[in-house]
C-alpha cells in the first residue's frame, strides 16, 4: 500500500540568472514545507436581472516556501534576493515539484520572487523563514 509521505518529495528551483544548475531545496520545516494557494480558475459576475455570467481567466499560481532557520537552501534565496537587489529587476524562476507519494510531478515556470522574510523569527528556537514565489503557470505529468 503506498503512503502520503512529503518527506520524499523533491523540490528544484532554477534561476539561470542567478545559477545555472537546478538547486534542489533541502532543510524545510516540518510542519509546512510548501504549499500552494487556491486559484481562482473563472470571473463570476451576477446581472440585476439574477443571471449569472461567468468566463475563464487565466491567473498566476502562488506558492509558499517555509525553511528551517538552518536550511542550506536558505543561500538559495539570500542570492536570489541579492541579484534581485543589485540589478534592480525581477529574477525568473521555475521550479518542479516531484511527490512520489501520488506519482506526480508538477512544473512552475516563469515565477518571480515575491515576499521573503530576511531572518527568521527569534523565538524559544529561530523559526522557519519563508518565501513567496508566484508563478506563471503550474502544469501537472503523471510519473
Amino acid at each position: 500500500m503506498a503512503t502520503i509521505t512529503s518527506a520524499n518529495s523533491v523540490f528544484t528551483l532554477t534561476a539561470t540568472a542567478v545559477f545555472p544548475a537546478p538547486q534542489t531545496l533541502q532543510g524545510y520545516a516540518a510542519d509546512d514545507a510548501f504549499a500552494g494557494d487556491a486559484m481562482d480558475l473563472a470571473e463570476v459576475m451576477m446581472g440585476v436581472d439574477g443571471k449569472l455570467s461567468a468566463g475563464y481567466t487565466p491567473n498566476p499560481s502562488k506558492i509558499n516556501i517555509a525553511l528551517q532557520a538552518d536550511s542550506p537552501s536558505i543561500k538559495v534565496f539570500d542570492a536570489i534576493v541579492a541579484a534581485t537587489k543589485t540589478s534592480r529587476d525581477v529574477i525568473f524562476l521555475d521550479a518542479t515539484i516531484t511527490l512520489p507519494a501520488t506519482g506526480k510531478t508538477y512544473t512552475c515556470t516563469r515565477g518571480v520572487l515575491t515576499n521573503y522574510n530576511p531572518f527568521p523569527d527569534a523565538k524559544k528556537t529561530l523559526q522557519p523563514q519563508k518565501y513567496t514565489i508566484v508563478f506563471e503557470s503550474i502544469t501537472q505529468a503523471i510519473m
